[in-house]
């Protein structure tokens, strides 16, 4: 763990560096409140900060206030302990009110330290775990879990959010809905592992045919649908294509079995007004994938908005 220390006296920089360092910390060094506040303000800023009350530039309860303005707006937490040679019970109370978290009073003592900084260290390893379990929960409800892409959900809200985006600056967006061809088949004559391995490879496959701002969801079964910003209906179906090869160039190994796995993908691309909705482009995406289906599979098929609206 990393800790900052900030005095403009050297000999104490130094006693401190020192310490720390024997007891399996990293340092960062400031000499003055000014330096302190900028490395606090870094993304990668020590977690736990060693500050001397009256240093040039700013003092270190000015340096509390800042930090602690600062986390409401990032949920992050900074342990802070102030170096004084106050004793006064007002000068104390002072620096606790402008944010601190304790203090000690110079010259310290080395034991005193060690105990003061364990609480500090405890509540900074609470809060890595607290942030960790919150991403792994938010990533449980917004993530399929077999294939670690967006779930049904996810995926929809995504497609809402381009769609009124994309009406907004009058760019296009395309829609692809995928199907894998008899999927049954490979669950019954494989087994449901097998069926398993295919749609993790099926992912892996499309991930790597797909530009870095295109989004790719499980809709549900062997079904998956994309959301291309920025694509007209020539790059719609000529990234959908790109997709159909990059599964069908190769077979896939499952069961110590291969077999060559298609996938039928029907296809739509718009420049949405608004009340565009993203249940008209998926039955859109659906029609011409049924149309995929029909005409053979392992094809793409493309469906116009305006031609699908003329024959309802």
């Amino acid at each position: 763990m990393r800790i900052l220390i900030a005095d403009d006296s050297i000999v104490s920089r130094h006693l401190l560096d020192a310490t720390l360092r024997k007891w399996g910390y990293e340092v960062a060094v400031a000499c003055d409140g000014l330096e302190a506040w900028e490395i606090l303000q870094r993304p990668d800023a020590p977690k736990i900060a060693i500050l001397d009350w009256m240093m040039p530039g700013m003092t270190g309860p000015d340096v509390c206030r800042l930090v602690r303005a600062a986390e409401k707006e990032k949920e992050l937490y900074t342990y802070i302990v102030l170096l004084t040679s106050k004793s006064q019970r007002e000068d104390l109370i002072e620096g606790m009110e402008s944010g601190a978290d304790d203090y000690l009073t110079k010259p310290f003592d080395q034991h005193e330290l060690k105990v003061r900084l364990r609480p500090g260290t405890r509540i900074i390893e609470l809060q890595q775990e607290l942030i960790s379990a919150r991403e792994e929960l938010r990533d449980q409800a917004t993530k399929d879990f077999l294939t670690r892409i967006w779930n049904r959900s996810s995926i929809l809200d995504i497609l809402k959010l381009e769609l009124v985006r994309s009406a907004r600056e009058k760019r296009p967006v395309g829609v692809l809905l995928a199907d894998l061809d008899h999927f049954k088949h490979i669950n019954d004559t494989y087994g449901h592992f097998a069926g398993d391995a295919v749609l993790r490879e099926f992912v892996r496959r499309m991930s790597g045919a797909t530009r870095p701002y295109d989004s790719i969801g499980r809709y549900g079964g062997e079904e998956f649908l994309m959301v291309l910003p920025g694509a007209d209906e020539a790059a719609t179906q000529k990234q959908a294509e790109r997709m159909r090869e990059a599964l069908a160039c190769e077979p896939m190994s499952f069961n110590e079995e291969s077999s060559l796995v298609t996938c039928s993908f029907g296809a739509t691309a718009v420049i949405p007004v608004p009340g565009t909705t993203e249940e008209a482009l998926i039955r859109v995406a659906d029609d011409a994938l049924y149309r995929a289906k029909r005409a053979g599979r392992n094809r793409v098929e493309f469906v116009a908005l305006e031609e699908s609206a003329a024959k309802q």
